[in-house]
């Protein structure tokens, strides 16, 4: 045997065959940040003192995010877009628009993790996990003000996955970015204090579907690799500009893969997990999803269908336009029914997903972009800005209506908010008026970008189509405003806690990005413009 293996070690390659890969650490600074700040709460949870782990796990988390933060600014002064790792992420201006967005959104959700004045010295996530609901053991950790800190450094590897999927310009890179910042919310989503069974029931519906997904997407992804032999976006895009044969692969590609990433923005038909893990979810856990998740899969998105599928626009744009007015519709009267405001704003969010598919579709329709006026991304990216902040915002007014079961979200317990509380109720309205689009509001100029960006890449029946949709979704919301103002307050009408001052925060970033972008927007219009078009 050590006489056949002698001569194949003395065949050894030349070294001049190896290729070390360059690996570009500035410009993933960023990236490097959020996941080293998520091993080190790691490592905190295993070495720190229980009594001072709260205060350790969002003093790392908090400085993870804000370095990550300041490097992302110093790129995009930079004005560098490469190809990074070997190709497999994208450095461009939309990813680091996307970058600093959910960070700056990150930042506000942890600020609503640490939240401990609300219910009673307690945070609103489980002490014990494992702890069954009802238990003498979730009793005594109750009692004893057990908290689960690790939901800071999940918190941390789901922003990191955000960022990653986002920036993705590999299927590889993109399947496990998608798995890196799913599996963490997976776990969240079932760790609610209040009304345990169902939130662990929201984690395993949220689980289940979302493995079938990734299925979805991880079969796409191998269909494509079968057709273009590659997996980077790119050489995908190439193949299809000199390929004339196998089309079948092709489209059922495409459209597996648009089954996985349709399902993580929340489109129908992909949207029935939504609404019952909004409900079930930590309402913080709910917020931070609400913005974040939406935000890194519609650039995933976009830069899939974008980059890589361009070239085969015409095979699925009629698609995307059967989906978009499906989920401006169904989000939209749905919505109506709703009795929960959690599963409200649920519906909500699954409409605002159908009027940014219009103006997704309305580039693909208008082919490379468009010269003048505002463009797909521009306009998406804007209005992700428009609907992150609002949204964390009235999850955070959500946790402070309470009653003796923890968080009264029936509707009917809302009558008479506002004689009760006339501020929070104000504020309440005032999102709500802001996701009808109402003027003055981010609302507003958020549709009007995106509507616009839809009638100048040709999608005008699609802008029709959401413009009827805004005027239904306007009716629900009004509803609960007219809930809020217009009812007797009942005998039994729940408390309003007093915020602490990380809800405070919170509550004030959505509501004076509501007012600016409403009455301002130009600033942060032009930031997304010069964000450009995604790389090749």
């Amino acid at each position: 045997m050590s006489a056949v293996l002698m001569p194949l070690a003395a065949q050894a390659l030349p070294l001049a065959d190896f290729v070390k890969p360059k690996i570009e650490y500035n410009e993933l600074a960023p990236l490097l940040a959020v996941f080293g700040a998520a091993c080190v709460g790691v490592l905190a949870e295993a070495f720190v003192p229980r009594y001072v782990r709260h205060l350790v796990q969002i003093a790392i988390a908090l400085i993870g995010v804000v370095a990550a933060g300041a490097w992302t600014i110093l790129l995009m002064n930079d004005k560098k877009e490469l190809l990074a790792a070997q190709g497999a992420i994208s450095v461009d201006g939309p990813a680091l628009f996307t970058w600093i967005t959910l960070l700056a959104l990150t930042l506000v959700s942890i600020l609503l993790f640490a939240e401990r004045s609300v219910d009673g010295g307690l945070s609103a996530f489980a002490g014990q996990a494992a702890a069954v609901p009802g238990s003498e053991a979730e009793r005594e950790g109750t009692a004893l003000k057990v908290e689960h800190t690790e939901v800071f450094p999940l918190t941390l590897f789901a922003v990191g996955g955000m960022m990653l999927f986002a920036s993705a310009n590999d299927l590889l890179v993109l399947f496990v970015a998608l798995e890196v910042f799913s599996l963490p919310l997976y776990l969240l989503c079932g760790l609610a204090r209040r009304r345990r069974l169902i939130s662990q029931e929201a984690a395993m519906k949220y689980f289940l579907l979302g493995a079938f997904a990734s299925a979805f997407l991880l079969y796409g992804i191998a269909l494509l690799y079968g057709y273009a032999g590659t997996m980077s976006l790119g050489g995908i895009s190439d193949a299809l500009a000199t390929k004339t044969g196998g089309d079948a692969i092709l489209l059922a590609g495409t459209g597996l893969i648009g089954v996985g990433l349709l399902f993580k923005v929340g489109a129908v038909p992909f949207h029935s997990w939504t609404p019952d893990v909004y409900q079930g979810a930590p309402t913080p856990v709910t917020g931070f999803m609400a913005a974040c998740t939406k935000i890194a899969a519609f650039i995933g998105l976009m830069r899939v269908f974008y980059v890589a599928l361009g070239g085969s626009r015409w095979d699925w744009a009629p698609m995307m336009w059967i989906v978009a007015i499906l989920t401006m519709v169904v989000g939209s009267i749905v919505a109506l029914t709703q009795t929960d405001v959690k599963r409200m704003l649920a519906y909500s969010s699954i409409a605002h997903a159908g009027f940014l598919l219009t103006a997704f579709v309305g580039l693909s329709q208008a082919g490379s972009g468009v010269t003048h006026g505002i463009t797909s991304t521009q306009a998406v990216l804007f209005y992700l800005v428009c609907y992150g902040f609002p949204t964390i915002g009235a999850f955070a007014l959500v946790t402070l209506v309470r009653d003796a079961g923890g968080e009264a979200t029936h509707l009917s317990r809302w009558a008479g908010l506002g004689k009760k509380s006339p501020l929070l109720a104000g504020i309440f309205a005032f999102f709500l008026l802001g996701f009808a689009g109402i003027p003055l509001t981010a609302g507003f100029t958020g549709k009007w970008a995106v509507f616009t960006a839809a009638w100048t890449g040709g999608a005008w029946p699609l802008v029709v189509v959401a413009v009827l949709c805004s005027l239904v979704a306007a009716f629900f919301y009004v509803r609960v405003i007219v809930l809020m103002f217009f009812s007797d307050l009942p005998a039994d009408a729940p408390d309003v806690a007093l915020p602490g001052w990380q809800t405070t925060t919170a509550v004030a970033l959505g509501l004076a990005a509501t007012v600016v972008l409403g009455i301002v927007p130009g600033p942060v219009l032009d930031l997304a413009a010069r964000a450009g078009e995604f790389i090749r």
